[in-house]
């Protein structure tokens, strides 16, 4: 096209106007009333369709699953541990005995943690048996009473800052639910220093014993008001010391069906 063939804008403008509608055929963007009557009535069955296939489908996946119970809670047979007041980085804690701020946040996070273990908090619980596995046919289901008594000097009841301020600061450890699990024997959680000399370890209750009464854990909606037990963990330091640090290492152990070692997975048990 040379420059005198060149369409002015005027004509440029119109031919725009007829595009998006042409009164003569009554057309919008080339296209009828019936056309576009038929894509949008295309386009509503065939997303339609879709959303029908979408929402069969998830309500078929659904039929298959217990409100109550994971499905696949099988998957996992040994539990992991936790341990509070949370660490401030990693798996890290520090503080100093000069400065009580920077011991505040355990303080608090123990607090806060164990208030749900207060006897008036339990008080709709059931007071178990000891030693034995508590299973449960339903389809009510009771839990037992974990009296944070259990945890001595680590409580909160004598010492309401739980050992901090003395340089002997308690760490609570449990271990993850896992729906159905029935240890066997008689599991406990030790801890243990990496440096023999750095520190005393001191579990509660006794030797880190996890009593049987509190498995199997049947789910979060039958097993309304469950408290997980706790293994509290009292490290004395040599206080001579102007600087001290000490690493640790906590396992379950006392039980045949439950794995402490992995080299899938270094924080199994």
């Amino acid at each position: 096209m040379t420059k005198k063939d060149k369409k002015s804008f005027s004509q440029s403008l119109d031919e725009w106007k007829l595009f998006i509608y042409n009164p003569t055929t009554r057309e919008f963007l080339e296209r009828t009333a019936k056309s576009w009557g038929l894509i949008l009535l295309f386009h509503l069955v065939f997303y339609g369709f879709l959303a029908a296939l979408f929402s069969f489908t998830m309500w078929a996946m659904l039929q298959t699953l217990n409100d109550k119970v994971l499905k696949y809670h099988d998957q996992i047979p040994t539990p992991g541990l936790m341990v509070f007041p949370k660490p401030v980085t990693a798996l890290e804690y520090s503080f100093s005995l000069s400065d009580s701020s920077s011991y505040e946040g355990y303080v608090r996070d123990l607090d806060n943690f164990l208030r749900s273990y207060d006897l008036e908090e339990q008080k709709n619980l059931t007071a178990c048996p000891d030693g034995a596995l508590f299973e449960q046919k339903g389809p009510v289901y009771s839990a037992c009473q974990f009296p944070h008594h259990l945890l001595k000097e680590c409580s909160g009841q004598n010492d309401t800052e739980y050992g901090y301020s003395r340089g002997s600061p308690c760490i609570l450890v449990k271990m993850n639910r896992i729906i159905g699990l029935k240890p066997k024997g008689q599991p406990r959680i030790t801890c243990a220093p990496k440096d023999e000399r750095a520190a005393l370890i001191t579990t509660y209750p006794s030797g880190g014993h996890i009593d049987l009464k509190y498995f199997p854990y049947y789910g979060k909606k039958l097993y309304v008001g469950y408290r997980q037990p706790v293994v509290a963990v009292l490290a004395s330091f040599n206080l001579n010391n102007t600087r001290i640090e000490a690493a640790f290492d906590c396992i379950i152990d006392g039980s045949p069906n439950l794995k402490n070692k992995d080299d899938c997975d270094k924080f199994l048990g």
